[in-house]
């Protein structure tokens, strides 16, 4: 945390009602003003016109591989990309090698985060059929994942009574992979031999993710349990999702945003996602959704595999694509589009995250806030680049696209992490405090509520 006092001088404000310019004090890692004086004294000046300051994005859903598969990724090299993204927090799942299914093994992630993270973090309780003591007992962790489909070990909850019993039983947020276990089996042997990767689109189908998300929401309203929907991939869902319920939110990615099953021409298993991409019309109904907010949260599911790996015959070739550094560009771009505002990506990316999991002190520029912060260029042109990603994948789906909308200057409790095209070693974040008591989301007639 830094102790020094710290001007932002001049940049355009996205607050949480409005966008002005203004100068931002920080403090002791909070932001200590919204309004102060141009000649404000401070140890430390960053001089922000002609840039937009945002709150640190939160991405909700991250796949860091650590422990058991960190030539992919790791949670020091998952957080140096996030820092570039202009990521100031993630929350990560548990299917790692071992999964984090008991106390012990989460310990041992937020220990190793404390270490080399160079940005906030948090790391969720995976449920198994057999974990219902752990999962009551792990009330540091932002929420309970749920792996309601195909997953590694025994992560895969499918029995009705397991279920039932960890909506029931557990108070903590839950949160789901939906995609139908029997569905894709019974798809899978239909299909036969000899697929190709068109065919994880017809294996994964959109009955696949309708059935598992009804399935899945009906045990959140019938106990009454907050839920979130991970990687909504279909137009079908959005009415499930957003049925008026203030314990049941949603999120949706941006590989399921810009690409569909016509993209498997061109991009192969470089899109192989799960749940898979789906139809032009569900990325035309999803963006829709967003902007009615019936859909809340973009997350990345920054899931990373090797090229290597992902260049494997299907289905030898792993699900999954690597997204956190590219992620806030890409929605800046649709700004710059006429697509959306500055204000409704801080709603999407920063502001409904923290509400959702009840993370204190994040997601809005207020006074009291931790100073998570990052300034963007929304005139910046860049390339993405295979060889220029900080991710240890070293590729994207979206190698050779040109945005508009950068992060240029991304900060952790008010100290640089990421600027001027380089990460700094010395900073380090913090575990995420989750208020799961004042945790939620609902719209007001003044916009969120918690």
């Amino acid at each position: 945390m830094s102790r020094e006092r710290i001007l932002i001088r001049g940049a355009q404000v996205v607050f949480p009602s409005q966008t002005a310019q203004a100068n931002i004090l920080i403090e002791d890692g909070k932001i200590l003003a919204v309004d102060a004086a141009r000649d404000q004294t401070a140890e430390r000046v960053l001089e922000a016109e002609g840039l937009t300051l945002l709150p640190g994005v939160i991405d909700d859903q991250v796949h860091f591989r650590e422990p058991g598969l960190t030539h992919k990724e790791d949670i020091e090299t998952g957080s140096i990309a996030c820092a570039a993204g202009g990521i100031t927090t993630f929350l990560e799942m548990p299917n790692t090698i071992p999964p984090a299914t008991h106390a012990s093994e989460l310990a041992r992630k937020y220990e190793r985060a404390a270490k080399v993270s160079r940005v906030n973090f948090g790391f969720y309780i995976g449920a198994t059929e057999s974990n219902l003591s752990e999962l009551q007992a792990a009330t540091h962790a932002p929420g309970i994942k749920i792996f309601i489909g195909s997953s590694t070990g025994d992560l895969l909850v499918d029995s009705q009574q397991a279920l039932e019993e960890i909506f029931a039983k557990t108070t903590l947020p839950i949160c789901a992979h939906c995609e139908d276990e029997s569905t894709v089996r019974s798809n899978r042997q239909r299909l036969g031999d000899n697929l190709s990767v068109h065919d994880h689109s017809r294996i994964r189908d959109r009955q696949a993710a309708i059935v598992a998300t009804r399935r899945a929401i009906d045990l959140a309203t019938r106990h009454q349990h907050r839920f979130h929907v991970l990687h909504v991939s279909t137009a079908d869902e959005i009415p499930l999702v957003s049925q008026g319920r203030p314990w049941i939110t949603g999120e949706v990615c941006p590989h399921h945003l810009f690409f569909s099953v016509e993209d498997y021409d061109r991009l192969g298993s470089l899109v192989q996602m799960n749940p898979s991409v789906k139809l032009p019309s569900d990325c035309k109904a999803l963006w829709q959704a967003l902007l009615e907010n019936q859909i809340q949260v973009i997350a990345t599911d920054h899931a990373p595999h090797t090229l290597q790996e992902k260049q494997q015959a299907y289905p030898s070739s792993p699900s999954g694509l690597p997204a956190v550094e590219n992620s806030l560009a890409l929605i800046l771009n649709q700004a710059n589009q006429g697509r959306c505002s500055l204000q409704q990506i801080v709603g999407w990316m920063c502001d409904a995250p923290a509400r959702v999991w009840g993370l204190v002190g994040k997601g809005r520029i207020e006074v009291g806030y931790d100073a998570d912060l990052v300034l963007v260029d929304m005139q910046l042109k860049r390339t993405i680049r295979n060889d220029e990603q900080w991710t240890r994948s070293k590729w994207s789906p979206w190698h050779g696209t040109t945005l508009q909308g950068w992060p240029v200057h991304t900060l952790v409790a008010g100290r640089t992490v990421y600027s001027d095209g380089r990460v700094h070693d010395e900073v380090r974040g913090q575990a995420v405090h989750c208020d799961h008591a004042r945790g939620g989301y609902w719209q007001t007639a003044d916009g969120i509520g918690i």
